[in-house]
C-alpha cells in the first residue's frame, strides 16, 4: 500500500537505512493488506456517519497558503519540475533532453492537479508537467497567472508507439467537464475551461474531428464547449504543484478536493467510470481489439446470480472477484509464470493481460504495466481501507481483479496492474488458436 510504504522509507531514512533496504520491505507491507482486510467491516461499524462535506474554490488563500505549506512536507519520488520558461513546439522537446521516441502535447481540462493525475496513469503516457500557458505575461505564478491571461495546462510526455495524439484528447475530454465554458466543476473562471493545443494543421483537424464526433454520438447532453488553439509558450508551475495527488500530505486534501468538487462523479455519469482512451460507439476495423466483438463466446457472457457463484467458485476466488477481496502475496501460481500467453477473466474468460507486459514487481501478485487492449478492464475509485485507489475490474464479467498503481517501470508507462491471480486464468500461446483466442497472438 503506497502510504504505508511512503512512511517506511521516511521512518529508514531516520535509522540510516539505504533506499534498497527500505524497498525491499515493500511487500511485507503489501501482505498487511490482506490482514486489514479482514478487520475493515468491523471497524467501518465504529465510525460515526459521514460529515457532509462542503467544496471550496481551489484558489482561495487559505488553499494557496496550505499548498505552500505542505511544500516542504511533501514527499515525492519525481523529479520537479523547473521553474521557468520551457519552448513550444519541437524545441521543447531538445531542452528538456526527450528521446527520439517520445511527442509532447499540451492540453487543459480545469485543475491541473487531477489533470495530470488522470494522465499520467494512463499506458504510454512518460510524464506530466503542471503548469500555465497562454497569457500574455511571463514566469507566471500560482498568485498571478490568471490576472496575466493564463490557463492552468499540463505538458504531456508520451510515447506514440503506445498512445496517440488523440488518445490523449480523449482521456483529457472523459476527464473533465468539456461542456462547461466557464471553468470546470467548483473552479470558475476561464483560466480553469478545457483547451486542447495542436502545433499543426494534422493536430487541429484531429482536435476538430474528434469534437464533431463526440458532438454527433457521445453521452454529453450539451455540446462540447472546449479550445481548439495554437500551442503557446509553456511555463511550468511551482515545484509544490507537480505530482499534487502523490505527496505524503498533499495527496489527503487532492484527494478531497478531487472528490468533493464532483469530478469523479461527472466520470462516473458519463463514462462509467471509463478513463481510458476508447471510445463505446466507434466500429474498430481490427476486431481483436473489440471485447464486445459478438464473434466471441464472452461477448454475450451472462453472469450467474450470486447464490450461484457461491455454489460453483471456491471461497477465496468467490471472496476475491464478487466480494472485492485480496489474496495473500505469493499465494498464486500465476505470480511467477512468464513464459508466452494471455491472462483471461477466470468466469467469463476475457482477455485481460499478455505476457508481453508482464512483469516481476517484487510484491507476490502478478503484476502488468497494461491491459491487452485498453478496453478490456474498466477502472473504479476504490475508498475501502481508508485511502483512495483506483480499482480494475474486467469490462464485461465485472468482477474485480486488483488495483492499479504508478510504481510500475517508467520506461513502459509506469503503471502496475497488480492483480489477484485466482482471478485470472493463463492460457499459453501453443493454445491459443484451438481456445479460441487465435486474434489475440498479435499481442504476445
Amino acid at each position: 500500500m503506497e502510504w504505508i510504504q511512503s512512511l517506511i522509507l521516511s521512518v529508514a531514512s531516520l535509522f540510516g537505512l539505504g533506499m534498497e533496504d527500505a524497498k525491499s520491505m515493500a511487500p511485507v507491507v503489501e501482505t498487511a493488506e490482506v490482514a486489514i482486510e479482514e478487520t475493515r467491516s468491523q471497524v467501518e461499524e465504529q465510525l460515526p456517519a459521514p460529515v457532509r462535506e462542503v467544496v471550496q474554490p481551489r484558489d482561495t488563500e487559505a488553499v494557496v497558503a496550505a499548498d505552500q505549506t505542505l511544500e516542504t512536507a511533501n514527499e515525492t519520488t519525481a523529479e520537479p519540475a523547473t521553474v521557468g520558461s520551457v519552448p513550444a513546439a519541437s524545441d521543447s522537446d531538445t531542452e528538456l533532453g526527450l528521446s527520439d521516441d517520445t511527442e509532447t502535447a499540451m492540453v487543459a481540462g480545469g485543475c491541473f492537479w487531477c489533470v495530470e493525475a488522470d494522465l499520467e496513469k494512463t499506458p504510454g503516457v512518460v510524464d506530466v508537467v503542471s503548469g500555465y500557458a497562454g497569457g500574455s505575461t511571463e514566469n507566471p505564478t500560482y498568485d498571478d497567472y490568471g490576472a496575466g491571461g493564463h490557463r492552468e495546462v499540463v505538458l504531456v510526455t508520451y510515447d506514440p508507439n503506445i498512445i496517440s495524439y488523440e488518445d490523449i484528447l480523449i482521456v483529457t475530454m472523459k476527464t473533465t467537464d468539456p461542456t462547461d465554458d466557464d471553468g470546470t466543476f467548483a473552479d470558475r473562471g476561464d483560466k480553469y475551461s478545457a483547451a486542447f493545443y495542436y502545433e499543426t494543421a494534422a493536430e487541429r483537424e484531429t482536435i476538430e474531428a474528434l469534437i464533431d464526433e463526440v458532438n454527433a454520438y457521445g453521452p454529453y447532453d450539451e455540446p462540447l464547449t472546449i479550445d481548439v488553439e495554437a500551442r503557446p509558450q509553456f511555463w511550468p508551475a511551482e515545484d509544490f504543484h507537480q505530482d499534487y495527488y502523490k505527496g505524503t500530505l498533499s495527496r489527503l486534501k487532492y484527494q478531497y478536493y478531487r472528490r468533493a468538487s464532483g469530478r469523479d462523479a461527472f466520470i462516473e455519469q458519463y463514462w462509467g467510470g471509463d478513463t481510458s482512451p476508447s471510445l463505446p460507439w466507434r466500429v474498430n476495423d481490427n476486431q481483436t481489439t473489440s471485447m464486445n466483438d459478438t464473434t466471441y463466446p464472452w461477448s454475450n457472457y451472462q453472469k450467474p446470480d450470486q447464490a450461484a457463484l457461491k455454489d460453483t467458485l471456491d471461497a477465496l476466488t468467490y471472496k476475491v472477484t464478487q466480494q472485492d477481496g485480496t489474496e495473500r502475496a505469493g499465494s498464486s501460481p500465476l505470480d511467477t509464470i512468464y513464459e508466452p500467453g494471455i491472462y483471461v477473466d477466470i468466469l467469463s474468460g476475457e482477455p485481460l493481460f499478455s505476457s508481453g507486459d508482464k512483469f516481476d514487481s517484487g510484491t507476490g501478485w502478478p503484476s502488468f504495466t497494461r491491459p491487452i487492449t485498453p478496453g478490456a478492464v474498466t477502472e473504479h475509485e476504490d475508498r475501502r481501507l481508508f485511502m483512495v485507489r483506483t480499482e480494475i475490474r474486467s469490462a464485461i464479467a465485472d468482477n474485480h481483479l486488483g488495483h492499479v498503481f504508478d510504481d510500475g517501470p517508467v520506461d513502459r508507462g509506469g503503471l502496475r496492474y497488480c492483480m489477484n491471480g485466482v482471478a485470472l486464468r493463463f492460457v499459453p500461446e501453443a493454445e491459443m488458436e484451438a481456445a479460441g483466442y487465435g486474434d489475440f497472438l498479435q499481442y504476445v
